[in-house]
């Protein structure tokens, strides 16, 4: 047995898929979950640290937010965490202010929200003809904007 042959049993690839395991990406997870005291907090952290694949843990009490960063599937940190911790988890609601066109529309506008986030009114569906802008309403505003004066004397 030469050194090639050496060299090839070490390169060579599996020859089933059987073999090959699906690397999975790198993501951060934000989750909302009741958080009382510096013991929830501990034991959230305990919670998520020693599961594999997690490379950082952000606990914002305030705000009731864990934030999760690492080579992980969302569905199981949620589980996870609702196990270990006995508390109910669900996903981020909340999106920027800014991202929103019309955030004090009746689906957006959440009273629980922190200072600076609104409903994200985007991705559901039941909300989201509330929260956006009619064609009219574009229309009418297009007409008075400030980046074309004239379109003020076509309406007059």
């Amino acid at each position: 047995m030469g050194i090639v042959d050496v060299v090839s049993v070490f390169c060579t690839l599996p020859r089933t898929r059987r073999h090959l395991k699906k690397r999975k990406q790198f993501q951060t997870v934000e989750m909302k979950m009741r958080i009382d005291c510096e013991g929830c907090e501990r034991k959230v952290r305990k919670a998520l640290e020693g599961m594999e694949g997690v490379s950082s843990v952000e606990v914002a009490p305030r705000q009731h937010k864990v934030t999760v960063a690492g080579y992980v599937d969302a569905g199981k940190v949620m589980r996870r965490l609702a196990r270990r911790t006995g508390k109910r988890v669900e996903p981020w609601p909340y999106v920027p202010y800014d991202v929103v066109a019309h955030p004090y529309a009746p689906g957006a506008y959440d009273k629980k929200a922190p200072p600076g986030y609104v409903r994200n009114v985007v991705a559901d569906p039941t909300a989201a003809p509330l929260a956006r802008a009619s064609s009219t309403e574009v229309r009418y505003t297009a007409a008075f904007s400030d980046e074309n004066p004239n379109a003020a004397c076509a309406v007059m």
